[in-house]
């Protein structure tokens, strides 16, 4: 199987540089023929962002990640929270990782965009299943959760109690395009990997081991949840 466009597709949940438009228009055009779904979801990601302004742009990606966050890119976070269990995630990660000479950069081993990079380089196809079935599509699939209307209005008013302020949010559509993104990416991951249910961990799970069959994730259904879903 061909992953090389998950490459392509990492490069999108990155802090946008300079090449950002470049890198979304590559991946438009990587996934149009075979992917028409995710292809359409990533022009709606690309009509909401703002318009050759840099500065701009990496603030949506820090107001939706990283600062009173919509999500987290991190999947061990996503599913697990502070759970000891993301701590075995991680260091399972961080043997694919090192086996496939992958820099990890700044962020961890779990954050979205190095294990996109790590998909196309896994060569155990047993453990590539393992890691999108009951990790990486379960973990997307509840980062598109998070822009439901009903979540970012909760966290909002989280914030206002425990911060008493609220970080200025990109105006209307635009504060969700990266929900077509996120959106887009799991089109991708369920025709290729056929998304159903999810694979059962056992204890010779090569990515979480002792943790094993505790992690009970399931992903349940052919088309992510939340606002962006119905575009897909």
């Amino acid at each position: 199987m061909a992953l090389g466009h998950y490459e392509l597709l990492s490069r999108l949940f990155a802090h946008p540089g300079p090449t950002f438009a470049e890198d979304v228009s590559r991946a438009i055009a990587a996934h149009t023929d075979r992917y028409p779904l995710a292809a359409l979801a990533l022009q709606k990601f690309r009509q909401l962002l703002p318009d050759h302004d840099l500065l701009a742009l990496q603030e949506l990606h820090t107001r939706t990640f990283d600062v009173q966050p919509i999500t987290s890119l991190d999947i061990g976070y996503t599913l697990f929270g502070e759970d000891y269990k993301r701590g075995a995630l991680l260091a399972g990660l961080s043997g694919e990782h090192r086996r496939a000479a992958i820099d990890c950069g700044a962020e961890l081993g779990d954050h979205l965009t190095n294990v996109l990079r790590l998909l196309p380089r896994l060569t155990d196809a047993t453990t590539r299943d393992e890691l999108v079935h009951v990790l990486l599509a379960p973990a997307v699939r509840e980062m598109i959760r998070e822009f439901e209307p009903t979540r970012m209005a909760k966290k909002e008013e989280l914030y206002k109690k425990h911060h008493k302020t609220v970080i200025e949010v990109a105006p209307g559509e635009t504060r969700t395009a990266y929900c077509h993104a996120l959106g887009a990416l799991y089109e991708v991951l369920r025709e290729d990997f056929k998304l159903k249910i999810s694979l059962p961990l056992d204890q010779e799970s090569k990515f979480l081991g002792s943790v094993g069959a505790e992690l009970g994730i399931e992903d349940g259904g052919p088309s992510p949840a939340g606002t962006c879903a119905t575009n897909l």
